[in-house]
């Protein structure tokens, strides 16, 4: 039997694990820096990486959505984020609000969303597990249009992903 001590823990963890951040901008939706701003997309994505996008887009055309594009400077943010989790061997949003500011400045981004999560062995189990999670599934089905992800590895082995998402 598990101590309350241990199930606190637990709830905790899950908590943690499945925690979602969204942010949309005040600026007008008709700003000419969403014109200005070029979008990349020449980053070399892992095959979890990869295959978590296309499980996000398969699942959004599967409810009638618009597939989403991948963009350099949101896998970018992703990917800071994602190490700042795996060097610190913690999973949340931490500093959202610096990434948030980042994509409003450096692409337009009007709306921003964020999903992480931590400890899964494929990009199916963890697209999964966000779609089952109220919060996460929101901002997979939310008004966005552009998207990045990032995944790494702790000392340890365990997987930490950060999926963010923009609308321009």
């Amino acid at each position: 039997m598990l101590t309350s001590t241990k199930q606190f823990c637990i709830v905790l963890m899950c908590f943690f694990a499945f925690a979602s951040c969204s942010k949309d901008s005040s600026i007008p939706e008709n700003s000419n820096l969403t014109k200005a701003v070029e979008l990349g997309n020449s980053i070399a994505y892992t095959a979890i990486e990869t295959d978590i996008l296309k499980g996000v887009n398969k699942y959004r055309e599967s409810i009638g959505l618009s597939s989403l594009a991948k963009v350099d400077e949101v896998t970018y943010q992703a990917d800071d984020h994602t190490e700042y989790m795996t060097t610190n061997e913690v999973v949340n949003h931490e500093n959202f609000n610096v990434r948030y500011s980042n994509l409003v400045s450096n692409v337009g981004a009007k709306a921003v969303a964020e999903n992480v999560a931590f400890g899964y062995g494929s990009a199916d189990a963890v697209v999964k597990a966000w779609i089952a999670s109220e919060g996460h599934r929101v901002n997979i089905e939310g008004n966005f249009t552009h998207f990045g992800i990032a995944v790494d590895k702790d000392k340890n082995g365990k997987n930490y992903f950060t999926n963010i998402f923009i609308r321009r």
